[in-house]
């Protein structure tokens, strides 16, 4: 069974950073592939970031490149996104999203299971 939990959400100034946490309450996460995704009010759902469920590809939107960084501990049964050097245009609703055996994709219909979002502000 997968239940998605993110965490770690807030306010943040502009050049802060949060970690966004994705853990599965429901089982391990370790054989999901697990993508970060942002929605913004009058925006479609955004690629964030995603992890290939065993190899640790990574791949990332070309405006996050360099700035966020996402990550697996199947130990603590997470996948966490590193967020640093945050922008006002970063500020949405962050959800996390698992596809089973996945290699990671920007396509959320390679996504089978959501969260139910964690919300980021970044504003002075």
């Amino acid at each position: 069974q997968v239940h998605l939990e993110e965490s770690g959400g807030g306010l943040v100034q502009p050049g802060g950073s949060l970690r966004l946490s994705c853990t599965n309450s429901g089982g391990a996460i370790s054989p999901y592939a697990v993508g970060w995704f942002r929605l913004t009010p009058g925006k479609d759902e955004e690629f964030v970031a995603a992890i290939h469920w065993t190899l640790d590809n990574t791949y990332y939107q070309d405006s996050v490149r360099g700035r966020f960084t996402i990550a697996r501990d199947n130990a603590k049964n997470e996948v966490a996104l590193q967020m640093t050097n945050l922008k006002p245009e970063d500020t949405a609703i962050y959800y996390c999203a698992a596809g089973l055996g996945g290699l990671g994709s920007p396509d959320k219909r390679k996504y089978d299971h959501w969260g139910q979002g964690t919300q980021v502000t970044v504003s002075s």
